[in-house]
C-alpha cells in the first residue's frame, strides 16, 4: 500500500476519533482536557473580559466627591444598565453557551457565577439571587461557592434587603475562605454597612481588609476613604496613618492633592510653630500651578483650618475666596454655608447670616444629607428679616408722613444719591466690604438688636422689601410724564424736583427715573388716613410679637426674645398679645430674675385674671384639666341640643347652667352659641341678633364665625325683607317703659367718656341708680348710648332734659353734638332693626 493510500484511509479514522473524544459524554482524559480548555478560553474567558468591561463603565460612574465620604462601590441603576445592556446581554450568551455545550467541565460553575454577574449588573435582580444560590447548592468547588455567595451579599445589598444580605455574609463569614474570598467578603461587608450608614463597622472591614489589598483593587482609594472615615468619627490620629499610606503608594493626583489637605486637618497642633507649618503647606498648595483647579478647595479647607482655631475673620475671609473661586458648586455652597453658620451661631448676626444660607440653599444640590435642615434654619432666617424689615419700614413711613413733602423728597433723593447697593452675596470681590459696611451700619443689625430708631432707606434689602410690599397692594404704577404733578401726594414738591440738577448723559437718566420711580413708590405708601397709621402700628405690634417668639422658640436668644416683647408692652400696652407676652416674659426670666419673673405674674393676675394663660401660671395643670372639664360639657351638650331641637328650651337651659359652671374651656365657644340659640326663640330678634355680633367679636378664631355670620345675615335679611313689605311703622303705644338714648357719630370715639359721665349723673341720685346704661353700634356710622329703666313716658322725657343740661356743662362733652330722644322697647326694637334713626327722630317730634 502506498503512503498517500494510507494517510487517505488515515484522515477518516482519525476524525471519528477526535469527534468520540470531544462527544460532551466522554469523560476520558482527552475529552477532559478539550472541554476544560473551549469552556475556559472560548466561553469563560469571553464572558469576563465583558464582565471587565461592564465594571470600568461602572468605576467611571462614581461620582467621588472627596469632600464627602467616597462610596466604596459604584451604585447599581437601571438608566446606566441600559448603557451596557448589549454586553450583559453578550455575558450571559457566551457563558450560557459554554455551559451547554461542555455541562462536564470544572467551568461550569464558573460560567453560572459569570451569568449571575450580568444579570446583578443589569439590576435583574431576583434572576441574578436565583443564579447565585443555584451555584451554591449544585457547586462541589467550595471557593466558586464562596464567590457565589459573596455576590449574594452584593445582590440583598443592592436590593436594601438588609436582614437577608447579613444572614448571607453571616453564613459565608463561618466557611474557610481562601484570601481572595476573605478580602471580598470583607469589602462586601464594608459596603453594606456604608448603606445602612454604619461607619464604625465599616472601617472595622476594611481596615481588616488593608493586608489583602493589592493595586488593583484601588488600594490608594481605599486608604483614603478609610482616613475620611476616622476623620469623621474622631480618630484623628488613625486617619493621619492612613491618608499618609495613601500618599505612600502614589494614589490618583485627585485623590492625592485631597489626602494632603485632610493631612493639615488632622494633623496635631501642639504649639504656635505647628500653625504656621499648616498654614505654609497651605500656601504651597496655592502656589502650586497644578492647584489651579482645586484652589477653592484649599481656601475652603484653609477656613476650616482657621474656624478651629477660633480666627472667625480669616475663616471667612477664606471661605469668601473659596466660593469666588466657583470652580465647583458643592465647594461654593459650603462656602456659602460656612459663613452663615458663623454668623448664626457665634456672631448672631441673623440678617447676614440669611443672605448667605441664601446663596447656600441656591447653591448646594438637594440630595446632601443635612440639605433640608439647611433649608429649614434658611426659612427661620427669612421670617427673622421679615419682621425686623417691617417694624423699620413702617415705622420710616410713619416718621415720614409727619413731614412735609418737600422734606420727604429732599431725604429720600439725598438717601439714594448717597446709597451704596449692597451686591448680592454670591457676587464676587465685595462681599466683605458689603457685609461690614451694609447691613451692620443699620443699628437693626448690631448684635441683631431689635431698635426700630435706625434710617430705613439706608437698608436696600428692606426698601426692595417695602416694594415688595406696595406692588402687592396697589401693582405697578407706570412711570408717566410729569407724574410728580400727577399725584396729590406730593404735588408740593414739584419745584423742588424740576429745579434739581439736569444729567448730562442718557443712562444717568434712566438711574434718574429709577430713582424717582422708587421714590413715588413710597410716597405711595405713606400713611395718610388714621385707618393707615393704625394698620401701619398693628403691622409692628405683630412684628414685635412674631420677632419676639422667633427670638424665644425658634433661637432659643431668651434676652433678645424679651426685649422684644417689652418693647411690644411698652410700646402697645392695650395689645391683644399682652397676656400671652406677660407669660412668656414669666417664664423666661423665672430661673435668672424671680423678682423680675414675680412684676410679670403680678401684672397678668392683675389686669387678666381670667385669661388661660393666667390660669396655666397659676395651675400648670390646667390645660389637662380644662380637657376633662369639656368631655363632660360635651356629654351634657348632647342633652341640651336634644332638648332644644325637642323645643324643651327650659331644660335645656338649665343643663346649659350646669355645662358653662363647669369652667372656660374649649369647648365653651359651641355652649354659647347654643346659648345664643335659645335666646333667638325666647327674645327679641334685637338681642339675638346683638348677641350673635357680640359672639363674632369675642371668638374671631373660632371654625364657627362663618356658621354664625350665616346665622345673623339670615335674620338681619329676614328682617329688612319684612319691614320693606310693610314700611317703618312705630307703635303709637305710650304709657309703658322708656330708653333713653344718645346717638353719636363713631369716628368721635367718645363711647366710654359718654357712657362715664352718664354713669356719674346716675349714681350721685339715689332715685337713679337703678338706671343701666350700655353701648350699642346702630351702623358704621353711628353708636348708640342708651339708658334702661325709666318707669314712663314723663319721667324719661324728664331725665332727658337733665342728661342735656348735663352735657352741655360738660367741657369735653359739649363740643360735639348728639342727638337725644326717648322712646319705648317695642319701638326700641323696631328702630335698631331698621335703623331708621331720620324716621323715628321725625316720629319723636310728632308724638312727644
Amino acid at each position: 500500500m502506498h503512503f498517500s493510500s494510507f494517510c487517505k484511509l488515515l484522515l477518516p479514522v482519525s476524525a471519528a476519533f477526535l469527534l468520540w473524544t470531544c462527544s460532551s459524554e466522554q469523560n476520558s482524559v482527552t475529552s477532559n482536557i478539550y472541554h476544560n480548555s473551549t469552556a475556559q478560553y472560548n466561553g469563560y474567558f469571553y464572558a469576563r473580559e465583558k464582565a471587565r468591561e461592564v465594571e470600568a463603565v461602572l468605576l467611571k460612574s462614581l461620582d467621588d466627591d472627596p469632600t464627602e465620604i467616597l462610596r466604596l462601590f459604584p451604585k447599581l441603576d437601571t438608566t446606566l444598565a441600559k448603557t451596557y445592556q448589549k454586553d450583559t446581554e453578550e455575558i450571559i450568551k457566551m457563558a450560557s453557551i459554554s455551559i451547554q455545550r461542555h455541562p462536564n467541565s470544572k467551568w461550569v460553575d464558573d460560567n453560572y457565577v459569570m451569568v449571575g454577574l450580568a444579570r446583578l449588573y443589569d439590576c435583574d435582580y431576583q434572576n441574578a439571587i436565583q443564579t447565585f444560590k443555584y451555584v451554591n447548592t449544585k457547586s462541589n468547588d467550595n471557593d466558586i461557592r464562596h464567590v457565589a455567595l459573596i455576590q449574594l451579599v452584593r445582590t440583598f445589598t443592592e436590593m436594601g434587603e438588609w436582614d437577608k444580605a447579613e444572614e448571607a455574609f453571616r453564613f459565608v463569614e463561618k466557611e474557610n475562605l481562601n484570601k481572595i474570598n476573605r478580602k471580598n467578603l470583607l469589602l462586601q461587608k464594608a459596603y453594606y454597612y456604608q448603606t445602612r450608614v454604619d461607619y464604625d463597622n465599616m472601617v472595622r472591614n476594611l481596615t481588616l481588609a488593608d493586608t489583602l489589598l493589592t493595586r488593583k483593587d484601588g488600594k490608594g482609594r481605599i486608604y483614603f476613604l478609610i482616613g475620611q472615615i476616622y476623620q469623621k468619627l474622631g480618630f484623628s490620629s488613625e486617619a493621619y496613618n492612613y491618608y499618609r499610606k495613601c500618599l505612600s503608594i502614589s494614589p490618583s493626583y485627585e485623590i492625592e492633592f485631597y489626602a494632603r489637605l485632610n493631612l493639615a486637618q488632622v494633623a496635631r497642633l501642639d504649639d504656635s510653630r505647628d500653625v504656621k507649618v499648616v498654614r505654609k503647606q497651605f500656601a504651597k498648595l496655592l502656589s502650586d500651578a497644578k492647584n489651579v483647579e482645586f484652589r477653592d478647595k484649599i481656601y475652603y479647607e484653609l477656613g476650616e483650618f482657621e474656624f478651629k482655631q477660633g480666627n472667625l475673620e480669616e475663616a471667612i475671609s477664606n471661605y469668601e475666596l473659596a466660593a469666588d473661586e466657583g470652580m465647583n458648586k458643592r465647594i461654593q455652597g459650603s462656602s456659602f454655608l460656612r459663613i452663615g453658620q458663623i454668623y448664626f451661631d457665634s456672631l448672631q448676626k441673623y440678617s447676614i447670616a440669611k443672605s448667605y444660607y441664601d446663596s447656600a440653599v441656591a447653591a448646594l444640590p438637594p440630595d446632601l444629607e443635612n440639605y433640608e435642615d439647611i433649608k429649614k434654619r434658611r426659612e427661620i432666617l427669612i421670617d427673622f428679616v421679615k419682621f425686623t424689615e417691617t417694624i423699620q419700614w413702617q415705622d420710616s413711613l410713619l416718621q415720614l408722613s409727619t413731614l412735609d413733602s418737600a422734606i420727604v423728597y429732599s431725604l429720600l433723593d439725598s438717601t439714594l444719591k448717597a446709597r451704596t447697593p449692597i451686591p448680592i452675596v454670591q457676587k464676587k470681590k465685595k462681599r466683605n466690604e458689603s457685609n461690614n459696611t451694609g447691613s451692620n451700619n443699620n443699628s437693626f443689625f448690631q448684635g441683631e438688636k431689635t431698635t426700630t430708631s435706625s434710617w430705613y432707606f439706608e437698608n436696600p434689602s428692606a426698601v426692595a422689601l417695602g416694594q415688595s410690599e406696595f406692588k402687592r397692594i396697589w401693582g405697578n404704577i407706570p412711570l408717566e410724564d410729569n407724574w410728580r404733578i400727577s399725584t396729590r401726594t406730593i404735588i408740593s414738591i414739584a419745584d423742588n424736583i424740576s429745579e434739581a440738577p439736569q444729567k448730562e448723559t442718557e443712562e444717568v437718566g434712566e438711574e434718574s427715573d429709577n430713582g424717582e420711580t422708587e421714590i413715588l413708590n413710597v410716597f405711595n405708601q405713606l400713611p395718610k388716613s388714621d385707618e393707615q397709621k393704625e394698620e401701619a402700628l398693628s403691622k409692628i405690634e405683630d412684628a414685635y410679637f412674631a420677632l419676639g417668639d422667633l427670638y424665644y422658640i425658634q433661637l432659643n436668644q431668651r434676652e433678645n426674645a424679651s426685649k422684644s416683647y417689652i418693647k411690644l408692652l411698652n410700646r402697645f400696652p392695650e395689645s391683644h398679645h399682652v397676656p400671652e407676652v406677660l407669660y412668656k416674659l414669666f417664664l423666661i426670666h423665672k430661673d435668672d430674675n424671680i423678682e423680675l419673673a414675680n412684676q410679670f405674674a403680678d401684672r397678668l393676675k392683675i389686669d387678666f385674671p381670667n385669661s388661660t394663660y393666667t390660669r396655666v401660671m397659676l395651675n400648670p395643670d390646667y390645660l389637662k384639666e380644662t380637657s376633662v372639664a369639656a368631655e363632660k360639657q360635651k356629654l351634657l351638650y348632647k342633652e341640651i341640643y336634644e332638648n332644644f331641637s325637642n323645643g324643651n328650651l327650659k331644660i335645656a337651659q338649665d343643663k346649659l347652667s350646669i355645662a358653662l359652671e363647669l369652667g372656660d374651656t374649649g369647648f365653651t365657644p359651641q355652649l354659647e352659641l347654643i346659648s345664643i340659640l335659645i335666646t333667638g326663640k325666647t327674645e327679641d330678634i334685637t338681642q339675638y341678633q346683638y348677641e350673635l355680633t357680640e359672639f363674632t367679636k369675642k371668638y374671631p378664631d373660632s371654625p364657627l364665625v362663618p356658621y354664625v355670620e350665616v346665622l345673623l345675615a339670615s335674620s338681619k335679611s329676614h328682617l329688612e325683607s319684612a319691614e320693606k313689605s310693610q314700611g317703618i311703622r312705630f307703635i303709637r303705644s305710650f304709657d309703658e317703659p322708656h330708653y333713653f338714648v344718645i346717638v353719636h357719630p363713631s369716628k368721635e370715639n367718645i363711647s366710654n367718656v359718654l357712657i362715664t359721665e352718664v354713669d356719674r349723673l346716675n349714681n350721685s341720685n339715689p332715685d337713679l341708680k337703678n338706671l343701666k346704661t350700655s353701648n350699642l353700634i346702630l351702623t358704621e356710622e353711628y353708636i348708640l348710648t342708651y339708658v334702661i329703666g325709666l318707669p314712663d313716658p314723663e319721667t324719661a322725657l324728664n331725665y332727658r332734659g337733665k342728661i342735656d343740661l348735663e352735657l352741655m356743662k360738660n367741657r369735653t362733652l359739649s363740643t360735639y353734638k348728639f342727638d337725644t330722644f326717648v322712646i319705648t322697647k317695642d319701638n326700641f326694637d323696631i328702630f335698631y332693626r331698621t335703623k331708621g334713626l331720620d324716621e323715628y327722630l321725625a316720629f319723636f317730634d310728632r308724638n312727644y
